[in-house]
């Protein structure tokens, strides 16, 4: 299913725990001057408090003077977290959010996702690296997003390591013919190139992400027939990823261009 609608305001219409899967690639606020941003937690009693830590003790985010920004959102950050929220909500026991960020913005979302979700919760940080563009010459070249990962219960989620694609081993001639053939499990880095500017993966859609790098998600983290959600969803991969691999899914996003996209990829799965 894709939505045409402002993300905040179609989400609350959708049931609590609906989805197993929830990848979100928001815009990356590139360009933003920053300020200042504070935020600190205080402890409090169980009827005021909006996350648990360790020991089960409940606690409430204090934030204070929040960054002030000069890109596309006069305050990311009261853009972001609401919907943040909106996704811990939607989430079912077993469900897992990828949060796609560069390295811009990705360390003030750990903050904001440990306050949200709980740092127990958190599971992995996936450095998707790439070898496209520019080089500069007065600092490393960024080369990489950063997707972070975490649960709705560290205790219950879903993985299906054997649902996931293989990579080929390094060195192989240091294992078995049979691990060769088979391939090795991918770690939390995942080499993967850009979607091409002139192949058939192409969309023009200018933020597209790789298709394998969303199948591996939907793959490792999601069963046939579950529900997943982009609501920032862009050129669709995500529903490109679940049709693929048999799941069921909700796209949400605003942008005309974007529908288009979308309805026409899509078009023999919705």
């Amino acid at each position: 299913m894709v939505v045409g609608a402002e993300n905040l305001e179609f989400l609350p219409s959708l049931p609590d725990g609906a989805f197993t899967l929830v990848y979100l690639d928001p815009p990356f606020n590139t360009g933003r001057t920053q300020r200042r941003q504070q935020m600190s937690m205080v402890r409090a009693a169980a009827e005021e408090s909006d996350r648990v830590g360790f020991g089960g003790q409940s606690y409430k985010t204090i934030k204070g003077a929040l960054a002030s920004y000069d890109d596309a959102f006069a305050d990311y950050w009261e853009f972001l977290e609401p919907r943040l929220r909106e996704a811990w909500r939607l989430l079912a026991d077993d469900g897992t959010l990828y949060l796609h960020l560069d390295y811009r913005e990705v360390h003030y979302a750990k903050v904001m996702l440990d306050a949200i979700f709980g740092r127990e919760c958190f599971l992995n940080e996936i450095i998707w690296a790439y070898d496209f563009g520019g080089r500069s010459k007065r600092r490393w070249p960024s080369k990489h997003d950063t997707i972070l990962v975490y649960v709705k219960d560290p205790d219950g989620y879903w993985f299906d390591s054997e649902e996931v694609d293989r990579e080929p081993y390094m060195a192989p001639g240091l294992v078995t013919p049979e691990k060769v053939a088979r391939g090795k499990l991918p770690t939390d880095v995942w080499w993967h190139t850009i979607v091409s500017p002139t192949g058939k993966e192409k969309t023009g859609y200018p933020t597209q992400k790789p298709l394998g790098l969303l199948k591996r998600m939907v793959a490792a983290s999601s069963r046939r027939d579950d529900w997943v959600l982009d609501f920032f969803a862009g050129s669709g991969t995500l529903g490109a990823a679940a049709a693929a691999l048999q799941r069921r899914f909700v796209l949400v996003d605003q942008n005309p261009e974007a529908l288009e996209v979308m309805r026409r990829r899509l078009a023999d799965h919705l």
